[in-house]
């Protein structure tokens, strides 16, 4: 699914394109915000109660008084939500044992509201690079925390994550975007669960050159994630835009079947790729699409 450019008898329509607000250059505060209905956003664990990292300043890291981790509480189109959007100018949105413990807390009491009556549907803005290499294991456990309340959360209310700026979704993070009923994002995102710069560190530059930018977009990018079934929607760097589609996969409710157990079909396109003769990524799609089992025999 694709939301276009705005176009007029056939042509782009620039003075849309200008009047857009971009979602990508808002902080992790401010798009939280700008996807809730206006005047019911509530921040909890805000900068001013002070929840730091305790293990940054010992290895010479000034903290966040947030981690990193911003969690607001509103109306999403009518429903109650909550939005945990990771701040990515803070560590390159690396997940701590704090800002982790944020986003599993927020989720596990999103499920305590659903079982206690109040229906509330969660949205997670995932701009990652995965865990915060000093805190390591720390944040592998926190992100395991994390995954544990989305397959919770998800039996009962639609979980929306957006990747929608340039540092992407990657690590541990990732397996969380791919458990999210539905997945946004915009051609600027990226999504896999090791980095461009990782894969060239420990497998060599003919594995993957990390400065070759059209390569990183062409594998990792939104609209590739979009096109090979990895990601759901595609849509414009725009506030309004955005939102609609976080709305509109809310509406849509929680799916039949999760893309996360459809094991067989991923098996069948893993298949269908030869490591050593793989597919340039423009065919990727093409390939995948070919190597879908029949219907009723995708677990």
């Amino acid at each position: 699914m694709t939301s276009r450019v705005p176009a007029r008898n056939g042509q782009t329509d620039w003075n849309a394109m200008l009047a857009r607000v971009s979602f990508i250059e808002l902080d992790a505060r401010a798009r939280a915000v700008a996807l809730l209905d206006d005047g019911t956003a509530r921040e909890l664990c805000g900068p001013f109660d002070r929840i730091e990292s305790p293990w940054l300043e010992p290895q010479g890291v000034v903290p966040e008084s947030d981690d990193g981790v911003v969690v607001v509480k509103g109306v999403l189109g009518g429903r109650p939500a909550v939005v945990i959007a990771v701040e990515q100018a803070f560590q390159g949105g690396g997940i701590g044992e704090v800002s982790g413990a944020k986003a599993a807390a927020s989720l596990s009491l999103a499920v305590r509201d659903n079982r206690e009556g109040t229906p509330t549907v969660a949205v997670l803005l995932l701009e990652t690079g995965g865990v915060r290499l000093q805190e390591a294991n720390l944040g592998l456990a926190t992100v395991a925390e994390v995954c544990a309340a989305l397959l919770e959360l998800r039996a009962l209310q639609p979980e929306v994550g957006v990747i929608a700026g340039t540092m992407g979704c990657f690590g541990g993070m990732s397996i969380a975007a791919g458990l999210c009923s539905t997945l946004i994002m915009t051609r600027e995102g990226r999504l896999g669960l090791n980095g461009p710069e990782v894969i060239e560190s420990e497998a060599g530059v003919a594995e993957f050159d990390a400065s070759d930018d059209a390569l990183i977009w062409a594998i990792d990018g939104g609209a590739q994630r979009t096109g090979t079934g990895l990601a759901d929607v595609l849509v414009l760097d725009d506030v309004t835009a955005v939102r609609s589609a976080v709305i509109e996969a809310v509406g849509r409710g929680v799916p039949g079947e999760h893309r996360s157990r459809r094991i067989r079909e991923w098996r069948a396109r893993l298949d269908a790729v030869d490591p050593a003769d793989p597919p340039d990524p423009a065919d990727l799609a093409t390939v995948w699409a070919h190597a879908v089992p029949a219907e009723g025999d995708r677990r």
